[in-house]
């Protein structure tokens, strides 16, 4: 019989894939597109941050051509969730909790993708950031919404602090596996007291 190894890194993407496919399906919902255009907001919302993470350090073909794994991930994610839309009664509740489950995913995958590449630690809490943030950048874009990351809400900043948590949890010596899911948890839980709490960060004002 033969057995496959399933890292915690492959389960942490897989789940990003799906929190944020979740995501982009009920934003594009919300701005009443046609089923068609749903399913390119949830692709572009779930490939987007590892897209330009991959183009930046040239490995190329990016990740979701060469697995189609994702694609189709994103496929039955994007059309489960359009088919269970009317069970779902606070659409917007259940849009920041997936988007802020799939921020802390997306965050450690860029990240860790940054370490395997052998990048120091402030390229690849970028790369964590990218990764974590263009998708609902690009999305935002085509829906002709300003990016949250662009607003006062503190989006960007958690996946900063979430890179920073991990090279500290590293440097204490937690186990690889609590380090992960630590970061992930911290963004995800960031994000909640920020919105709860209204903390932002301060804009110009002219």
């Amino acid at each position: 019989m033969q057995h496959y190894n399933i890292s915690t890194s492959e389960v942490i993407e897989v789940l990003g894939t799906i929190a944020f496919a979740i995501s982009g399906t009920f934003t594009a919902m919300q701005r009443k597109l046609d089923p068609f255009g749903v399913l390119i907001i949830a692709f572009v919302t779930s490939i987007g941050g590892g897209t330009v993470r991959d183009l930046l350090i040239g490995d190329t073909p990016v990740a979701w051509m060469r697995d189609m794994q994702t694609c189709l991930i994103i496929l039955f994610t994007a059309l489960a969730t359009m088919f269970f839309k009317t069970h779902v009664q606070k659409m917007k509740i259940t849009l920041f909790l997936f988007d802020s489950l799939g921020l802390g995913l997306f965050t450690m995958v860029g990240l860790l993708k940054g370490i395997t590449f052998g990048l120091n630690p402030g390229i690849c809490i970028a790369l964590g950031t990218i990764t974590g943030c263009f998708g609902g950048i690009i999305r935002d874009t085509l829906l002709n919404t300003i990016p949250l990351v662009f607003r006062r809400e503190i989006y960007a900043t958690a996946c900063i602090f979430g890179g920073l948590l991990y090279y500290l949890l590293v440097w204490l010596n937690v186990e690889s596996v609590v380090a992960k899911l630590s970061v992930v948890a911290f963004i995800f839980v960031l994000r909640i007291i920020v919105v709860r709490f209204k903390l932002s960060l301060p804009k110009f004002e002219y």
